[in-house]
């Protein structure tokens, strides 16, 4: 009886251990300091489900980042939905591209153009580049920057501003440095970026708002309601060619 008591003891002792190392290494919710970014927002796709945008701008959401394609040819089947909802909850919306591997950046253009209403206020376009979901070949970095600059030129020509690129990961060692300069959504969820070149700032994966149910990315934005207000106006009438920068 004694030794079944002490096992019991230690099997315990392992499930808190468990626990408290599960718990150490989970992203931890360290609100950003709002009175230097006080502009939060979020970035959602199918995996969030049916989204309730009026709760969702009432707990301090101000911007929505919502995936619209992967690919040349996916959807996201709740892109246009959470697009006109979140945007009739007065959110300042856009859209994202996640850039597959696989497929031309010519076509994976014309999928976005074709599912995101270009006539309509939008945050700059952002394309998302990482391994995670991927296609499993790897390009060389002048493969995909090849690839990525026929995505840039007729998506930033359509929409009149210029990407802003979210590349994550095992990507970023391997591309950041060469493919075409753009501003840059950073990923950094156990402390701030160290980089001071960028536009959102993803700090949570695990954020918890009022009206999605489950997980959810939190942001915030480098800048207040200007900032905010500069990225969301209307694309200029007279926009470039679209004509990407060199990397």
């Amino acid at each position: 009886m004694r030794n079944r008591l002490i096992v019991l003891a230690l099997a315990f002792v392992f499930l808190a251990l468990a626990v408290g190392i599960e718990s150490f290494l989970r992203p931890r919710a360290f609100p950003p300091d709002r009175a230097k970014f006080p502009i939060r927002g979020v970035d959602v796709s199918h995996h969030q489900g049916k989204i309730d945008w009026q709760r969702v701008a009432a707990d301090d959401v101000t911007f929505a980042i919502i995936k619209a394609t992967e690919g040349g040819d996916h959807v996201d089947d709740t892109f246009a939905t959470n697009l006109r909802e979140a945007r009739a909850a007065g959110l300042a919306v856009g859209a994202y591209h996640f850039f597959t591997f696989c497929r031309p950046g010519a076509d994976q253009a014309k999928n976005f153009i074709s599912a995101v209403p270009s006539g309509e206020q939008l945050l700059p376009p952002v394309v998302d580049i990482e391994f995670h979901g991927n296609c499993p070949r790897r390009p060389s970095p002048a493969e995909l920057n090849a690839e990525l600059v026929a995505f840039l030129a007729p998506v930033e020509a359509a929409f009149g501003k210029p990407a802003i690129i979210y590349i994550t990961g095992e990507a970023a060692p391997a591309y950041s440095a060469h493919i075409a300069v753009r501003e840059r959504w950073l990923r950094s969820l156990a402390m701030p970026p160290k980089e001071e070149d960028w536009v959102y700032w993803q700090y949570l994966d695990t954020g918890r708002v009022d009206g999605i149910d489950g997980d959810v990315d939190l942001n915030v934005l480098k800048g207040g309601p200007a900032r905010l207000s500069e990225l969301f106006g209307a694309a200029p009438e007279s926009s470039s060619s679209g004509t990407p920068q060199s990397p």
